[in-house]
């Protein structure tokens, strides 16, 4: 298996292709986000921007970096000489990622012997997308309810401590390592780049992703909050095998070209090197204390600032009398109290985690009117009604289903919502 860095390229190239690419992905940015205009500050707001800017070469073009990620998957061949490089990814395929340490001796002794935090994304390439992308993956997540865009293979890992996904971050993961040990982390991305196209008619080019990795150290107060290194790479994702038929078909496409044309395109290397970026933009980064499971609470992992995201998701529908009856008479022809009835469920998103919200996003569900519901309840051991507090939705697990049944009030016209 061999791996090959790319030299440093020239100040001109880059500034020409920045600005070749700046002209571009401005062009028709109007159009396709609607009719409104944007303001060139907020353009320029976009983390892609911030990154360019870092990724300028250093003053020291022999600078050796701490660390370097390893993507062990191919690069395409049919990217030219001063493009970044492309690799094609299978949706749902694990990707065997190597964390090395790259350090000189006794450089960064304050981590010798000791672990490191490494959260990785999988964000928008196209500057276009990152500006709308919290609706993006909101757009996603509903029409995927209970899947995530990046997962770890944790089983296949090796060297990773106390992984975390975010119920409410669908596109990150996070975990802990040691620099002087063996690491490799496994990770699956199950979105497919032609899911974000604007346009769906059948043929469409996916939009391409990046995988971004950000390792921080400890700071004095034991919070992983003191940057270290960011790399990234450009990947597009297809339906499983799919990666495989594009490496071939850009294969035999350069195959034909005559020898002057092949020497415009890169080679294609078996593995893929992140390359140094900035870290990514307005993240606040908190302190996460272990925990032996693998989907922690919804409330101890970073928030983008000025973002409002769903902090708890839960699924629910409303059992009907009818399917009650229908369930009754099951369980007595089949004598099964497994057999149940299918129903169909729907999400709710909440932001403050309060009773109140809760009784308002239901009203909204059923088209009825929040006064309607005097009290929620959830059906606690041996059917006792618990009744619904913000401190319990608080405590809720994230993505939980419920059933709704409802009890007339006989006091007035309202109702009491009954969570199974």
């Amino acid at each position: 298996m061999a791996w090959a860095l790319k030299l440093p390229l020239t100040d001109e190239v880059i500034e020409s292709g920045l600005v070749q690419d700046f002209d571009a992905s401005l062009s028709g940015i109007g159009q396709e986000l609607g009719a409104g205009a944007y303001s060139m500050s907020d353009v320029l707001a976009l983390p892609i921007f911030k990154q360019e800017e870092s990724n300028l070469p250093p003053d020291n073009e022999n600078k050796i970096l701490p660390f370097q990620y390893v993507l062990c998957a191919a690069t395409s061949p049919a990217i030219k000489l001063h493009d970044e490089t492309l690799t094609y990814l299978n949706q749902g395929q694990s990707y065997e990622i190597r964390m090395l340490d790259n350090r000189k001796i006794g450089e960064l002794p304050e981590i010798t012997g000791k672990m490191v935090k490494s959260i990785i994304r999988v964000v928008f390439h196209d500057r276009r997308l990152q500006y709308t992308e919290h609706q993006q993956l909101e757009g996603w997540r509903w029409n995927r309810p209970g899947d995530r865009i990046l997962d770890l293979d944790i089983p296949m890992s090796v060297g990773i401590i106390d992984p975390r996904a975010n119920p409410t971050q669908l596109n990150t993961v996070e975990f802990l390592w040691d620099p002087s040990k063996r690491t490799s982390v496994f990770i699956q991305v199950h979105c497919i780049s032609t899911e974000f196209t604007m346009r769906k008619h059948g043929g469409e080019k996916g939009v391409p992703f990046r995988i971004q990795i950000d390792t921080f150290k400890e700071n004095e107060s034991s919070e992983y909050t003191e940057h270290l290194h960011s790399a990234s790479c450009q990947v597009k994702v297809f339906k499983p095998k799919g990666a495989d038929r594009k490496q071939k078909t850009d294969r035999e496409k350069m195959e034909k070209r005559a020898p002057q044309e092949k020497e415009k395109y890169q080679s294609s290397y078996e593995t893929t090197i992140l390359t140094e970026c900035s870290p990514w933009p307005e993240i606040t980064y908190v302190n996460n204390s272990p925990s032996p499971a693998f989907n922690s609470t919804h409330n101890s992992f970073p928030v983008a600032e000025g973002v409002v995201r769903p902090r708890l998701t839960i699924y629910v529908c409303q059992e009907s009398p009818q399917s009650r009856d229908q369930q009754q008479q099951l369980k007595q022809e089949n004598g099964d109290a497994s057999v149940s009835t299918f129903f169909i469920y729907h999400a709710i998103y909440l932001e403050d985690l309060t009773s109140v919200e809760l009784t308002e996003k239901i009203a909204q569900l059923f088209n009825i009117s929040p006064r309607q519901i005097n009290q929620i309840f959830k059906q606690g051991p041996t059917g006792i009604h618990v009744l619904v507090s913000d401190e319990m939705i608080q405590n809720f697990q994230d993505e939980v289903c419920f059933i709704l049944d409802t009890m007339k009030d006989d006091s007035n016209d309202g109702y009491h919502i009954i969570l199974k």
